[in-house]
């Protein structure tokens, strides 16, 4: 019996850090959110060449994994004029008002 409680603990334990490492910490989102307007609806909005794009389009995981891993593929020259503070306040911003958050939100 004391080993399925043990099994239980562990378990629990790795949940909370697996779901621990997707959110995303320390940035700004009041800087993130004028970042992203100033910077990406241009393109990000309805009619443009990116398309609408919101904090609601994606979930929390979908924008962590974006700001990880995909960062702009397409136009990669985009992401580079961002400093690492500002990808975080933007990362933040979008994470916080993602369609899966207690905060879900367009950019109005």
């Amino acid at each position: 019996m004391k080993s399925w409680k043990k099994i239980v603990t562990l378990v629990l334990a790795v949940s909370f850090c697996a779901s621990a490492a997707l959110a995303v910490e320390g940035g700004n989102p009041k800087k993130g959110k004028y970042l992203y307007k100033k910077n990406c609806k241009e393109c990000h909005s309805d009619g443009a060449e990116g398309g609408n794009l919101t904090p609601m389009s994606k979930t929390m995981s979908q924008w962590d994994r974006f700001f990880r891993r995909d960062k702009h593929k397409d136009k990669p020259e985009i992401w580079e004029k961002f400093s690492e503070k500002d990808l975080l306040d933007m990362n933040q911003f979008l994470f916080d008002h993602a369609a899966d958050s207690d905060q879900p939100a367009t950019c109005g």
